[in-house]
């Protein structure tokens, strides 16, 4: 499914308030992550592009779809391989469902290449706005609960001291 072309326009306000100190950047990809999801006309179509993004991602090499990488609580098989270099945390992940990969893929990607304490200013809750939450099974909104869990234990875990 092709993105639709997004439409300019010009004399924007910026309504949100600046955090005070360093400006968070998942805030910024935030703000470009809902701009290109509500280009959708609605969820399926939004699901449906997930579901592509998920298609061009790498699949986890088999040697990490193992049982300790493996997300507990979720009915499909969903792995994550959290990863910590640079300072920064990564999140690689598949599973063998294409909605549950799309939906996981969608957080990991969102969250990787973060700094530990940008990742926890920052919840999830903002993809209700995307209309994403409200349309899944609540197999699938439990499965985004448990891949926001695995993130955010692995960002505190990598806080600095």
């Amino acid at each position: 499914m092709k993105r639709p072309k997004k439409k300019r326009k010009t004399n924007r306000t910026k309504t949100k308030t600046r955090i005070e100190g360093p400006l968070n950047p998942l805030l910024t990809r935030r703000d470009e992550l809902l701009a290109d999801l509500q280009l959708w006309p609605d969820a399926h179509a939004r699901l449906e592009y997930l579901m592509d993004l998920a298609r061009e991602r790498p699949a986890l090499a088999a040697e990490f779809q193992i049982e300790e990488l493996r997300v507990e609580g979720c009915i499909s098989n969903l792995w994550i391989r959290p990863e910590f270099r640079d300072g920064r945390c990564w999140f690689p992940c598949d599973a063998d469902s294409m909605v549950v990969k799309s939906i996981a893929g969608l957080l990991c990607a969102f969250y990787s290449d973060a700094a530990p304490a940008d990742i926890l200013a920052l919840d999830p809750t903002f993809l209700k706005e995307a209309g994403i939450t409200q349309h899944l099974s609540s197999n699938r909104r439990n499965a985004l609960t448990r891949v926001w869990g695995v993130i955010r234990n692995f960002a505190a875990q990598h806080l600095p001291a």
